[in-house]
């Protein structure tokens, strides 16, 4: 079983790269499901299918080649089927603070709904055994990292919260009916909640283990989408996901020779470097600008033999997280797997939000999440080939803080 997760900032092209491989996996007779998990959902028209197929089968599975299926995730069909009670008391909540029904309806489905009903699709996919590979087609950035943060939110609510929540209301409720109209969740409330707990567990461990979920990112040779892609990689580590590739999209291929794009194709090429010294030792793969949009079945198996070659798609490209975060005693510790190396060997810089790991000639840069972005290293180790880098506030830090 292979989980694969397709992020990126909206416009590089990673719904075309999920739908691309989707082909390539169904064509080597993996049992195949892309899976879109953004709200503004565009697999169905990288595949070039009528709407009025998706309408007819909104959220279902849809094939649309031998052992290839696809999913668009519709929160309005997922509220009848999962989240009924939820919404309707949070919906009566905003209606009774004054805003209109219809305007309350619409405000009740909250961040979170359609990757909570993503993620019930997933687990109970692999708990059937439906298909070999899921690809999941994620929302740009910002949504993909809330999609993989919720499995750990939840659980923390379930056992430090719900339980309480849930007595408090059984005695508050009665005496609260009589004195305001201000409502509390009923019972079918809570059970709903703890329903989706159970059909939602083990989703966490299925995540982190590299065996299964992969995360490739897909990004632009341009400094603004770079920039992203570096934060997304640094908080797909902390949330212990493991990055098996980088898909370059869009590179101006080299027989465009004309003057115009001259300039442009240094840049990129500049960029792309940038990328694999990033990026390292994760894969870097390169695909050239197409000279038409990528639509249709067609033009998508073009698209995977340009990304994947003669590659397995369903293959890890990579196998372990390429460093760690942990707090340890008031400080951050980051960890890298680097054998054969001495701390004699390691340089330390901080540029920005950067820090900027040194070993003879070769360079890494990690983009540090923002709660140590201020943070100095204070020193590093080596020990059984692992590089510990220790994060804190030096003297003046202190001083200024004081």
């Amino acid at each position: 079983m292979r989980i694969i997760l397709y992020s990126g900032k909206g416009g590089v092209g990673k719904t075309s790269i999920s739908a691309s491989t989707g082909l390539e996996l169904a064509r080597r007779g993996y049992r195949t499901l892309v899976m879109s998990v953004d709200p503004a959902h565009s697999l169905s028209d990288s595949f070039d299918l009528p709407k009025s197929l998706m309408d007819h089968e909104a959220g279902r599975t849809v094939s649309v080649a031998k052992n290839l299926w696809i999913q668009e995730v519709d929160v309005q069909e997922e509220i009848s089927r999962h989240w009924e009670s939820v919404y309707g008391y949070v919906s009566a909540l905003l209606n009774i603070s004054g805003l209109e029904q219809t305007l309350a309806e619409e405000l009740a489905i909250f961040p979170g709904m359609e990757e909570v009903s993503s993620l019930l699709y997933v687990n109970q996919y692999v708990r059937e055994k439906t298909f070999d590979v899921i690809l999941l087609d994620c929302a740009p950035t910002g949504e993909s990292l809330r999609f993989v943060s919720i499995p750990t939110a939840l659980e923390w609510y379930m056992s430090k919260i719900f339980k309480l929540e849930r007595r408090v209301a059984r005695v508050v409720r009665p005496m609260l009916s009589t004195i305001t109209s201000v409502p509390l969740p009923e019972e079918n409330y809570f059970q709903n909640l703890e329903d989706l707990h159970k059909k939602l567990e083990g989703i966490d461990k299925l995540l982190a283990d590299p065996k299964i979920t992969t995360v490739r990112l897909v990004t632009n040779p341009e400094k603004m989408v770079l920039k992203e892609t570096q934060r997304a990689f640094t908080f797909f580590c902390l949330y212990g996901l493991t990055v098996d590739a980088v898909i370059v999209n869009r590179i101006l291929p080299n027989s465009i020779q004309d003057a115009f794009f001259s300039e442009w194709r240094d840049t990129q090429e500049r960029w792309v470097n940038a990328i694999e010294e990033f990026f390292a030792p994760v894969p870097v793969l390169r695909v050239p600008l197409f000279q038409n949009e990528v639509l249709g079945a067609d033009r998508l198996k073009l698209l995977s033999k340009a990304v994947f070659g003669d590659r397995d798609p369903a293959s890890s490209f990579f196998h372990e997280a390429p460093y760690r975060f942990r707090k340890v005693n008031g400080n951050y510790h980051l960890q890298l797997r680097l054998p054969f190396v001495s701390s004699k060997d390691v340089t330390l810089h901080k540029k920005l939000d950067e820090l900027v790991i040194r070993i003879g000639s070769i360079k890494r840069h990690v983009s540090l999440p923002q709660r140590m972005a201020r943070l100095e290293p204070l020193g590093a180790r080596v020990k059984d080939g692992e590089l510990t880098i220790v994060l804190g506030r030096n003297d003046a830090q202190r001083k200024t803080k004081g």
